[in-house]
């Protein structure tokens, strides 16, 4: 068997991630752009009809605006190469933007609802027509943001937190739709800050599980949906020659990259080269794992520490 390197490193990285990059970057800058335009139409004609329903779907937009452009810039960073001292590169920065997206979401839930409870408590004139025009345009364009970020894998935290962001404008459009025809037929000008509190509660609970994803991802935790005791015990069976695995360890850097380490006890005939091409093979077809770094014990394990007890860390 052959000894000579103890460790394998398994870079696989496809020259499609940077493309998809690009197409993300460019997607997430148009929807940026339509939504600070929309913003400006949401502050001035909620200032013009006195709709808190606008102003609460204004200040989601300015929020979403920042968080675009934070996901445009994590995009844009998660294409450039490693360096000297990054050697993983700035993929895990979409990660860190939507985990600030996230709590973005958190202050302006507070803001809208403070603001809804002080209008039930005092309300004031409400022009429901400019409302209702501006709100129906929101909603298209919030329709049409939504459907530009539509798509994204999954696991892509970044275009993810940019979708929730702007299905959170979508839905304070819808609101400030339906208020603007309650008070335009009935008179009740306590739906405009009810439906804006509703709405704001409904955000609250995607920007949570949000915020928990990304920060599990942060914690370099096991990417959801994959069990590391199951990815031990399917490589027990990758090669013939493979005695034990352990010091397993499974996370994940960025949208759908995920790595793993492991140590892999070979038996003293066994070939190390062939056991490496299995390994590898199995955890990038069965788990979806590219970025691979195995290190080879011939026959006792060779960890400085002296524990070899270690299986699958969650």
């Amino acid at each position: 068997m052959n000894t000579t390197h103890a460790h394998h490193h398994d870079h696989a990285h496809p020259h499609a991630a940077t493309a998809a990059g690009g197409g993300r970057t460019r997607k997430l800058l148009f929807a940026f752009v339509l939504t600070v335009l929309m913003m400006v139409a949401e502050v001035l004609g909620g200032m013009w009809s006195g709709s808190l329903a606008l102003l609460a779907d204004a200040g989601h937009m300015m929020v979403d605006a920042l968080a675009l452009l934070l996901a445009v810039v994590g995009a844009w960073m998660a294409t450039r190469p490693a360096d000297a001292r990054r050697s993983y590169g700035y993929g895990r920065i979409e990660v860190l933007a939507g985990f600030v997206n996230a709590l973005s979401q958190f202050v302006l839930v507070g803001w809208i609802i403070y603001e809804a409870v002080t209008r039930l408590l005092h309300p004031g004139e409400i022009l429901s027509g400019v409302m209702l025009a501006v709100a129906i345009v929101g909603l298209v364009v919030n329709m049409l943001v939504l459907r530009i970020l539509h798509g994204h894998a999954h696991d892509d935290v970044n275009l993810a937190s940019a979708s929730l962001h702007v299905l959170g404008d979508l839905l304070g459009s819808l609101a400030a739709v339906l208020a603007a025809l309650a008070i335009r037929w009935f008179g009740w000008l306590w739906a405009d800050p009810l439906l804006s509190m509703l709405v704001s509660l409904l955000i609250l609970g995607s920007a949570w599980r949000l915020l928990r994803v990304s920060a599990h991802i942060l914690l370099e935790g096991v990417p959801d949906g994959m069990d590391s005791a199951q990815v031990e015990a399917a490589l027990h069976t990758a090669d013939p020659g493979i005695r034990d695995i352990h010091h397993l360890h499974v996370w994940q850097l960025a949208s759908g990259s995920r790595m793993a380490t492991l140590h892999a006890e070979l038996d003293e005939h066994a070939d190390g080269a062939s056991a490496l091409q299995a390994i590898n093979r199995l955890l990038a077809e069965r788990f979806g794992i590219q970025h691979v770094t195995v290190q080879i014990d011939p026959g006792k394990c060779l960890d400085a520490s002296g524990d070899c007890t270690g299986h699958a860390h969650r």
